[in-house]
């Protein structure tokens, strides 16, 4: 997992790898400079010779970043125009010392007879003069936004802000041309955006790749400031990994890898079948919400899970096992007046939750009954396996009770969307949740739980006070039955954890299932468009997810090769 960092703990590492590592501070520039050129390189596989850039920096090292990386682009040959806003006179050591350099390889071509010049500076003070630049006399290919870096913490005004919207202006008439160009790169962070904040402080620029130096901050990776960073890439410029270490943080991005050593861990063996890929319980269903159990039920089965057994009303058992995989067991549980889950039943699923190694319960269950909810709660209290709780499931505990404890050996994992999170918290007021990682941080840790709260870029959080940020998925995954769909897939890769790892990790289970189902919400969105994905689309796509991720252990030739 990559740790995230704030502006602070980042200006720490900058400092300590000059103090403790003796890495001369240019030189840290110089590495930002050369990462950035090649992520650049790699959007002109062609090549970047011949193309034209304008680098547009502020008089700060995020500028001089931006001047260093003027002067590697017109070595590779771009066609490469500087604008600093302000003097080079007002600016200070290494940003001062790469503007200097750049002013000066401007001066000479300019005034040489051979060689055609490659690379330009202007020095901007006034409105005046940024008005004469941003006149459509030129097109570019690339446009590097080395404005402002991480220390911003207040919105963009006079001609900062000028220069933002009137990029926001080439943006939007590139969409209506439908043109790829100009690409919009910013270096650390979108100027505009306050680093260690979630939310937007003004207007920014909106880039299409922003490339951030040792570690991703906040605002790189949590919505909504992230949606404005576009691709994001993760440079190590030379800070040794112990330092960002060293800052102990409990914030988290999970990356393919942490999925991928995760399905390597539970691959199937050869020896392996059924039994020990583990036994999904989902209780799920009530009249008039049949769907909600198949997909929970199917979600589960298809994420490799040995046995799936739904657990629904009589009434409605026949519909429910209609609308599953053939490969999905159902079974009749005792019923309320009102087709819903009757108390009556907590005996029966107890036995069936003997022979389970992980329960789902919730979706489709219903909570308008006081039988169904007294029903939820007994369940929950007498828990003899891991247990995933979603949708009416939570409604039925909320506000979540004191008493009801999460442990190591029987976890509890609550799968809230923001409504059901207020209501879990006992709130109405959408302002608790302004600071997702707080809410779910504290409830996660307060109640010894998991919490996966959904949302754009969904969290998890540990009750070890990690909160782990969720990178894959696409607005498309916003659509009815993708929330049971997600649950199926959590139980089904806890069910695997729990049946194959002597020391099972239901955050490890858990976090791979968000990001596994995420990447098959992208494939889906990929290869039908979100507009018109389905809950099944996604589960139709965990296959070709976990194939991205493990080929060789997905695949039967690779089980000769563990």
């Amino acid at each position: 997992m990559q740790t995230v960092i704030s502006a602070t703990q980042m200006r720490a590492i900058d400092r300590l790898t000059v103090q403790k590592y003796s890495v001369p501070s240019l030189l840290l520039m110089e590495s930002a400079a050369n990462a950035c050129l090649r992520t650049i390189a790699a959007a002109f596989p062609e090549s970047l010779a011949q193309k034209r850039a304008r680098v547009l920096c502020g008089p700060g090292n995020n500028g001089g970043d931006g001047a260093a990386l003027a002067r590697l682009l017109a070595n590779v040959g771009v066609q490469t125009e500087v604008i600093l806003f302000g003097k080079v006179e007002n600016t200070n050591d290494d940003a001062r010392t790469n503007f200097e350099i750049a002013k000066r390889l401007a001066s000479f071509h300019a005034g040489s007879g051979t060689h055609p010049s490659r690379i330009s500076f202007v020095e901007c003070q006034d409105l005046g003069v940024w008005e004469e630049l941003s006149r459509p006399r030129k097109t570019y290919d690339i446009i590097i936004d080395a404005l402002f870096g991480t220390g911003l913490t207040r919105p963009l005004e006079g001609i900062f802000l000028q220069v933002v919207q009137h990029l926001d202006l080439i943006r939007r008439a590139r969409q209506r041309s439908s043109r790829a160009r100009p690409l919009i790169v910013s270096i650390d962070i979108p100027s505009g955006l306050n680093a260690d904040l979630a939310t937007t402080i003004g207007e920014a620029v909106r880039a299409d790749i922003t490339i951030t130096f040792t570690a991703p901050k906040p605002a790189n990776v949590l919505p909504p400031a992230s949606h404005l960073c576009g691709q994001l890439v993760v440079a190590n410029i030379g800070s040794p990994a112990s330092l960002v270490e060293g800052t102990e943080s409990q914030l988290l991005v999970t990356e393919a890898a942490d999925a991928r050593e995760w399905l390597i861990r539970t691959r199937y063996a050869p020896e392996s079948f059924k039994n020990t890929h583990g036994h999904v319980l989902v209780i799920a269903g009530s009249s008039g919400y049949t769907g909600a159990a198949a997909l929970a039920g199917d979600a589960a089965m298809r994420s490799g899970a040995g046995l799936v057994t739904v657990a629904t009303p009589t009434s409605v058992q026949t519909s429910v096992a209609a609308q599953s995989m053939a490969e999905v067991m159902t079974i009749a549980l005792a019923e309320t007046d009102r087709g819903t889950v009757s108390e009556e039943a907590i005996e029966h699923v107890m036995q069936l939750a003997s022979k389970a190694s992980v329960i789902a319960i919730g979706p489709g269950l219903s909570s308008v009954d006081e039988r169904t909810r007294r029903f939820v709660r007994e369940i929950v209290t007498r828990r003899v396996t891991p247990l995933i709780i979603d949708a009416d499931g939570l409604n039925c505990l909320s506000p979540w009770p004191n008493e009801l404890q999460g442990s190591t050996d029987l976890p509890l994992v609550l799968t809230p969307h923001p409504r059901e999170m207020l209501r879990l918290i006992g709130e109405t007021d959408k302002a608790v949740l302004s600071d997702r990682i707080a809410a779910a941080r504290a409830f996660a840790v307060k109640n010894r739980l998991i919490v996966v709260l959904k949302g754009s870029r969904s969290l998890v959080a540990s009750p070890d006070g990690r909160v782990i940020v969720n990178p894959t998925g696409n607005p498309g995954l916003g659509t009815a039955g993708a929330g049971d769909t997600l649950t199926g897939l959590i139980a089904g890769f806890s069910a695997q954890e729990y049946a194959s790892q002597v020391e099972p990790d239901a955050v490890a289970a858990t976090v791979a299932a968000l990001y596994v189902g995420g990447l098959a919400g992208d494939l889906a969105a990929q290869e039908l468009g979100m507009r018109t994905m389905v809950a099944s689309d996604i589960r139709q796509h965990f296959g070709a997810a976990m194939l991205a991720l493990d080929p060789e252990g997905e695949r039967s030739r690779g089980l000769d090769k563990r």
